[in-house]
Parts: C-alpha cells; sequence; structure tokens
C-alpha cells in the first residue's frame, strides 16, 4: 500500500513539474530587454518682477519612455512628456523621442528618428540632473527649446539622422576624442521639413583627463513658415503706394526661410561630486515675430520678422554644483551657484542677466529636491531688477 501512495505521488510531482515547465515561454530578445522608466517634477515658483508679480504651483513636466534593444547592436527609445498649466492641452501630452541606433561599434554609432540635436553639453542632459529651476538661458534660446528663431517648443530635440562616435584611446584604454553630427529637417519635434533646407548640426570635444571636456559644436540651416508677411528681410515695412492719403504696404506669401548660424563652446569637469561647467553661444539670424504655438493657428501662418531683436544673439553661463554633505544610505546634499547672461539682440541694452544659488537635496537614487533663489537684472524692463524663488520635488521611476 506504501509502495502504491509514493509512486502516485511521484507520478503527481512529474505532472506538476511538466506543467511547469510548459507555462515558461520563450520571449523575443527585443521584448525581454523592454524597460519602462520615467520620471516627475512638482514646483513652486515666485517672482518678484514689478508690474508681474506671481507664485505658483505647477506640473513642471512628467515623462514616461520605454527602451529596449534589438539583436544586441540595436537601442530603441520612445518617450511622452507630460506638462501642467499648459495654456494649450493641444501641447501636452507630446511624443518627444522616437529613435532607433545602431551601436555595434562605439566609433561609429548611427541614430535616426526624433532626439536631442547634437549642441553643447547642457542640451542632452536629464532636468534633474542639470540641477536647476531651468536650462540655461542660452541653451534655452539657442539651442531648439524656446528658440528665439520663434519655433514651437522642442525640448531641444528635431527630426533627423545623425553619426557620432569616441576614438583615440590613451594607455588607459579610455577615449580622449568624442564626436558627433547630424542632418536635420530644423522645424523642431513633430513637424516635417517646410523649405526642403535641411539643418546640419554637430561637435566634437577632447577629454585629456577623466571627468573633463573641452569642446566646439556648430550649426547652420534654417527655419521657415509658410504665410504671409508684410515686411522686409530685415523686419522693415515697405511701402508701395498711398490710398485715401495711407500709406499702401507690399504683402507677400509663401514659404519664408531664415537662415540660422550658430556656435558654441564648451568646459566641463566632473569629479567626485562636484561639477564646474561653462558655455558660450552665438547665433546670427533674423526671428520671426510670434512664436509658433500651434499648427494651423494665426501665428504658424505670420511669416513678419521681430526687428527688435535683429539677427545676432549672445549668451554665457557658468555654474558649479559641489557636495557638502554626504549622508548615509546615498544621500547627499549640494550646494550650488549659477551665473547666467543672455543678450537677445547681441547687445547690452536687451541683456537679462540671473545669479542664482541654492541647494540640492538627493534622497536616495530617486528623490531630489531643487531649492534657488535668484537675482535678475533685465534691461529690456523698465524696472530692471526683481527676484525669484524657486523648489521642486522631483522623482524617478
Amino acid at each position: 500500500m506504501k509502495k502504491e501512495i509514493i509512486m502516485a505521488l511521484m507520478a503527481v510531482a512529474s505532472l506538476t513539474a511538466s506543467a511547469q515547465k510548459k507555462q515558461v515561454i520563450e520571449l523575443p530578445s527585443w521584448l525581454s530587454d523592454v524597460k519602462l522608466s520615467g520620471y516627475g517634477m512638482l514646483q513652486y515658483q515666485a517672482s518678484w518682477q514689478k508690474g508681474a508679480e506671481s507664485n505658483s504651483f505647477n506640473v513642471r513636466m512628467g515623462r514616461i519612455s520605454l527602451e529596449g534593444r534589438i539583436a544586441k547592436d540595436f537601442y530603441w527609445k520612445t518617450q511622452l512628456q507630460f506638462n501642467g498649466n499648459t495654456s494649450n492641452l493641444g501641447s501636452s501630452p507630446r511624443m518627444v523621442d522616437l529613435f532607433a541606433e545602431w551601436q555595434k561599434y562605439s566609433y561609429f554609432k548611427v541614430k535616426i528618428g526624433q532626439f536631442k540635436n547634437p549642441f553643447t553639453f547642457e542640451n542632452p542632459m536629464n532636468p534633474i540632473d542639470q540641477g536647476f529651476m531651468a536650462y540655461s538661458q542660452n541653451v534655452s534660446k539657442l539651442a531648439g527649446f524656446s528658440d528665439r528663431a520663434g519655433e514651437h517648443a522642442s525640448n531641444g530635440r528635431d527630426i533627423g539622422l545623425q553619426f557620432q562616435g569616441d576614438f583615440l584611446k590613451n594607455a588607459n584604454g579610455r577615449n580622449l576624442l568624442h564626436y558627433q553630427i547630424g542632418v536635420f529637417n530644423g522645424q523642431g519635434i513633430n513637424t516635417k521639413d517646410v523649405d526642403q533646407q535641411k539643418n546640419v548640426i554637430g561637435g566634437i570635444w577632447f577629454m585629456p583627463i577623466a571627468g573633463m571636456r573641452i569642446g566646439a559644436f556648430g550649426w547652420t540651416g534654417s527655419y521657415a513658415r509658410k504665410g504671409n508677411w508684410k515686411d522686409n528681410e530685415h523686419g522693415q515695412k515697405m511701402i508701395v503706394g498711398e490710398e485715401a492719403g495711407e500709406p499702401v504696404f507690399a504683402e507677400f506669401s509663401g514659404v519664408r526661410k531664415l537662415n540660422q548660424n550658430r556656435y558654441a563652446f564648451s568646459f566641463e569637469y566632473k569629479k567626485d561630486g562636484w561639477t564646474v561647467r561653462s558655455e558660450y553661444i552665438h547665433s546670427t539670424g533674423m526671428a520671426f515675430a510670434k512664436s509658433l504655438t500651434n499648427h494651423g493657428d494665426a501665428n504658424s501662418k505670420d511669416c513678419n520678422l521681430n526687428a527688435s531683436i535683429g539677427n545676432k544673439a549672445q549668451g554665457v553661463y557658468g555654474l558649479v554644483i559641489a557636495p557638502i554633505a554626504k549622508l548615509p544610505k546615498g544621500n547627499q546634499i549640494d550646494m550650488k551657484a549659477r551665473y547666467d547672461m543672455y543678450q537677445p539682440n547681441g547687445h547690452m541694452d536687451m541683456m537679462k542677466t540671473q545669479y542664482e544659488a541654492g541647494f540640492n537635496f538627493h534622497i536616495g537614487k530617486r528623490f531630489t529636491i531643487l531649492t534657488e533663489y535668484a537675482l535678475v537684472n533685465d534691461r529690456s524692463l523698465a524696472k530692471h531688477n526683481y527676484s525669484m524663488a524657486d523648489a521642486e520635488v522631483c522623482f524617478r521611476f
């Protein structure tokens, strides 16, 4: 009897094991490598600008991304962004990244899709890691965030094809040079080309010692709209006649292209939790009078120029982030300061300068609190000086 019971139990165990084996499903490698991640940034900001005082809570941004690999050599990523308190709900949510990159060789990688413009050190950074209440003014205005040319907000991105790589290894096997160059539509995210002229953007940097980068970047191309305008290439209206004692201005329609030529010089050194970074950007090229917010609205067809800022702009920033306290369980407190100057017309009379200082609190790897206070001098305002305060709670998953 015991023998029969033992045989029966063995048979049941065998069937159970067999059933468990059958439940294991082999997934394709590209699917098994998929990773879901994201982050959120919750903000409180106050401004004491004369006549425009404000203080408000805000959802600065939230992002969700999927990424993975295909056949080991191909990396892919897609990312969606959600913004709070937007004036136009059509701009949120929106796709900010969708690309694939062939990464078989470290010295020659090929990326295609929608992704960051290869311009400056700061542009590709995650906004939490960047560490301040906003990207620097020159990067925001001259790298495709809220571009001075009038392009819609594109988070420093465009659609195109890019080549990049690292090479020239030293005795320790560390690469000393990095290059990146790409061809882009020049119209920002989620938008087809308008003038059929592509932007060429690229950079190269030298890494003489571990943690240090010294780079130079270039950008040449155009930004274009299809619509109507009444001024010449300098933003001046042209009188073609007179009617009932009033001047009659010339009117034009079609595709209007604004050439954009930019260059940047960059320096960064990161070591033992310290970050020192500075970047100068110079730009030539006219800008549209009104920034694009929605395809199909009045601004999208307004091709008049912004004569007040002319065809030049420049800016520079310098910052330091220093660890002042390393606490148990990976917690850390950083002190930070930034000098941030931008001239929208390339001259002193419209210069805006921000002097910022604050603290960042890192709680583990997934939770960060950013705080800062800024003194602002904006020469385009009747009352030049005012102050701002900003606090942000950031999390990752």
